[in-house]
């Protein structure tokens, strides 16, 4: 049986002094475009947050799984400076408000393998941008098939480089407006869980997100303050085959941001009409 993330031994100094000698020190952007990652050292700075902040929310980490966020984060910082990948690009904020914001998720994901018995879970993240959450999330649990969704081919370009050079396996790129992905036969009700983050309002988010997942599968929906956005929400959600199963708030640890995760579960097929055609949930939601 698969160790539970939560059971792994905690990183100590030693991991860390070890982790700084191994980790590199910069990654190159190259004349075509491509990162590479070279083989100088760079302070690891996002190791002891990611460290002390992970057991915060449940998701202790390896020393393996620290390197490969150091890593990510290195190729994410370095690709920012020639394409707008992200708004939050310093180490402490890649630490926080991406990584450990995106591991959040991992106690629900851990209660479907539960309630799947085993399987594996097939996970598609709806307007991935930078890879938030689907690829920390793929990191922190590797059993998990994951797809990270976008309608920018370049993001997810730089995406398929971060997986090549973590050597991720069950990892999917898919280039797709989230409307044209659900109306594929390819990706309509066929993902356990499905997640997106800072995409739409929730009543258009729901739109995008609930024709992919498959009946009895959830869609977690993470978002910040959002009681209004959940109460407008309800007859979106109803129309497209969820129930609202419960809706968690909370501050992330050290920050002073408040989240919320909404778990949506699927308990019908959406209808065939939904999601409307690319641009109408956003101007008309439901």
């Amino acid at each position: 049986m698969q160790e539970k993330p939560f059971k792994r031994k905690p990183l100590t100094k030693a991991d860390i002094e070890r982790l700084r000698k191994t980790l590199p020190k910069r990654v190159e952007i190259k004349a075509d475009g491509q990162t590479e990652v070279t083989e100088k050292e760079e302070p690891a700075q996002v190791a002891p947050i990611l460290e002390s902040q992970a057991p915060e929310i449940s998701v202790p980490l390896s020393a393996e799984e620290i390197r490969s966020f150091q890593i990510y984060a290195s190729m994410l910082r370095e690709k920012n400076k020639v394409m707008n990948l992200t708004a939050v690009d310093d180490e402490q904020g890649i630490a926080m408000k991406h990584f450990i914001d995106s591991l959040t998720l991992c106690p629900y994901i851990r209660a479907e393998e539960e309630r799947a018995g085993g399987k594996t879970i097939r996970i598609a993240d709806v307007g991935t941008g930078a890879g938030f959450p689907g690829l920390p999330l793929k990191i922190s649990m590797p059993e998990l098939d994951v797809t990270l969704m976008d309608s920018l081919a370049k993001r997810l370009n730089f995406l398929g480089e971060v997986v090549e050079r973590l050597d991720l396996k069950k990892v999917s790129l898919v280039h797709t407006r989230a409307e044209d992905g659900g109306r594929d036969k390819r990706y309509r009700e066929k993902y356990d869980v499905v997640t997106a983050r800072a995409v739409a309002r929730l009543p258009v988010l729901a739109e995008y997100c609930l024709p992919f997942v498959k009946v009895g599968g959830v869609f977690l929906a993470m978002k910040g303050h959002a009681e209004e956005e959940v109460a407008d929400a309800a007859k979106a959600i109803a129309t497209l085959g969820g129930t609202i199963e419960k809706s968690d708030t909370f501050t992330l640890p050290g920050t002073d941001m408040e989240r919320t995760i909404v778990v949506i579960r699927k308990v019908r097929p959406t209808p065939p009409k939904y999601p409307r055609k690319a641009g109408t949930p956003a101007k008309e939601p439901l």
